[in-house]
């Protein structure tokens, strides 16, 4: 009970810390390549930042190489303290280093009204794109949960791979979304890299529901695919919701929230209905004894391919509007 407690905390504390930082992308510029730009830049630095996270355990976890239960317990608490304390530090540069955007300040100082709740609920681009989002953080969340079980458990990797899989992963997405700050984005080229990201996924769903614990270290060539599957759809989903909010930015804020409730809610049940089946043995191949169907494939493979294959379809009905172009230099500033 606890431990709900605090992951509630936590989590409102995320949604708040979520929505006013992607909020603040389209309060810096109205142009779309420097909007996709900048959520491409945040999603590589995501990715680095969890990279982070395992340099900070293999600096704990070979400081101390006592495999005493009290000091297992120990490493894991300084990982957290030190964890903790690194982004605090990065909360402060920013809170200290960052003015509010120009284009938030002239948007108060000529008294433009709050956009009502009302008004996107009555547009059905805002439906289309809260769609793509929530099956997006699906896609990343559902298969983020069931990777580490499915190496060990399905595949039968040594235990190293639970740290060097979702490493290559996060790393290909780093680049990849370092790659797609080249892009010059519009409407139209945001719904194909969706689209490619999402084949991508359906491949990689397909291989890792069919792979053979035989043939374990294609799971790496995969790992390659899911990081540049992961960052075509983030960034690209994340910029169909910049065209979505447009010119109004006294509303992105609810859009933003409102996608990210929506994502939390449905990743949750995902995740519950899933686990609620952990319980049942996989069911052998009576052919093949290494390969098995259980729960951590259908949430690794199957579920993220469906939700790819739905999103993909919902971004082709889209029609993203276009709006024209704003020089950088106009609008890329605080």
């Amino acid at each position: 009970m606890s431990y709900s407690f605090f992951a509630a905390i936590f989590n409102v504390g995320w949604a708040a810390t979520q929505v006013s930082h992607m909020s603040m992308v389209n309060c810096i510029t109205l142009n779309s390549t420097s909007r996709a730009v900048l959520a491409s830049c945040r999603n590589a630095f995501t990715m680095l930042a969890n990279l982070s996270l395992y340099a900070v355990a293999f600096v704990v976890f070979n400081i101390d190489t006592i495999r005493s239960g009290i000091n297992v317990e120990n490493q894991y608490r300084w990982i957290a303290f030190l964890s903790i304390f690194i982004g605090c530090c990065f909360a402060g540069i920013f809170h200290f280093g960052t003015e509010e955007p120009r284009l938030k300040r002239e948007a108060r100082e000529n008294g433009n009204a709050r956009v009502s709740w009302a008004y996107w609920f009555n547009k059905v681009l805002y439906y289309q794109v809260a769609l793509v989002y929530v099956l997006t953080r699906l896609v990343t969340n559902v298969s983020q949960a069931f990777l580490a079980f499915y190496v060990i458990n399905d595949l039968q990797m040594i235990q190293s791979s639970k740290a060097v899989v979702p490493a290559v992963i996060y790393i290909s997405s780093f680049l990849v979304s370092v790659l797609l700050q080249e892009i010059t984005w519009t409407g139209q080229r945001s719904k194909v890299l969706y689209s490619v990201g999402g084949l991508l996924w359906i491949i990689s769903g397909a291989g890792i529901f069919f792979l053979p614990s035989s043939m374990s270290s294609f799971m790496y060539m995969l790992s390659i695919v899911i990081g540049a599957a992961n960052a075509l759809m983030m960034v690209s989903g994340v910029s169909m919701q910049s065209f979505l909010v447009g010119t109004d930015l006294n509303g992105c804020a609810f859009v933003y929230g409102s996608l990210s409730f929506m994502d939390k809610v449905s990743c949750g049940l995902a995740l519950c209905i899933l686990e609620s089946y952990e319980s049942f043995p996989g069911v052998s191949n009576s052919h093949h004894p290494s390969f098995h169907f259980s729960v951590t494939r259908y949430g690794l493979g199957l579920v993220p391919a469906v939700c790819s294959l739905v999103g993909v379809l919902v971004t082709l009905c889209m029609k993203l509007p276009d709006p024209s172009f704003t020089p950088l230099s106009d609008t890329l500033l605080a």
